[in-house]
């Protein structure tokens, strides 16, 4: 089973603005919410615990993998969708239009940013290789989380948008795929 955990709180997250390959460091209240996850997730005993390469995700990993015991390991795969001009911009300053072309077209990329098919690839090949009966904890963001759901439910990358992902929240896929668990929050 992949246990794939939202990287805690920063400041553009507490803010609503669009947080892709910036990589700002994680609130007090983020780094409170790692330590609570590493408690909770200490006793799956995963056999690896996997990040993103961004500080954020790093930081959120390390008490999980302390806890468990195992070192952590860097999966470029998990990293945040490239926003790329958007990056840093409250949503709510694009225009309707472009956000409806962007929610209704998964080729649909921001100026020099991503889409969200380039991340569904590279997230169903991390999940098509790392699912499996032992637990596995992945640390990500938002938009690789989202496509590994829409991978496991054999949807559209685009229903991304109709899920809510809160920080610091865990999702669970488990072999089949199937959808175990979805956006758990902290107790």
């Amino acid at each position: 089973m992949i246990h794939f955990v939202r990287h805690g709180e920063t400041a553009p997250n507490r803010e609503g603005l669009l947080l892709g390959r910036s990589d700002p460091p994680l609130t007090d209240r983020g780094r409170e919410q790692a330590d609570e996850l590493a408690q909770l997730l200490a006793d799956l005993e995963p056999v690896a615990v996997l990040t993103s390469p961004l500080g954020r995700a790093r930081a959120t990993a390390a008490p999980i993998a302390a806890a468990a015991g195992r070192a952590v390991e860097v999966d470029d795969r998990l990293v945040e969708i490239d926003y790329g001009e958007w990056d840093g911009r409250p949503l709510a300053e694009l225009t309707a239009d472009l956000v409806s072309r962007w929610r209704a077209d998964a080729d649909f990329a921001p100026p020099g940013g991503e889409s969200l098919r380039m991340v569904g690839d590279r997230v169903a090949g991390f999940c098509e290789e790392r699912l499996g009966r032992e637990a596995v904890v992945a640390v990500s963001h938002v938009s690789p989380i989202k496509a590994a759901v829409a991978w496991a439910l054999g949807v559209g990358d685009e229903r991304a948008w109709r899920m809510r992902l809160e920080v610091a929240s865990i999702t669970r896929i488990a072999p089949g795929p199937v959808l175990v668990a979805f956006n758990q929050r902290l107790p």
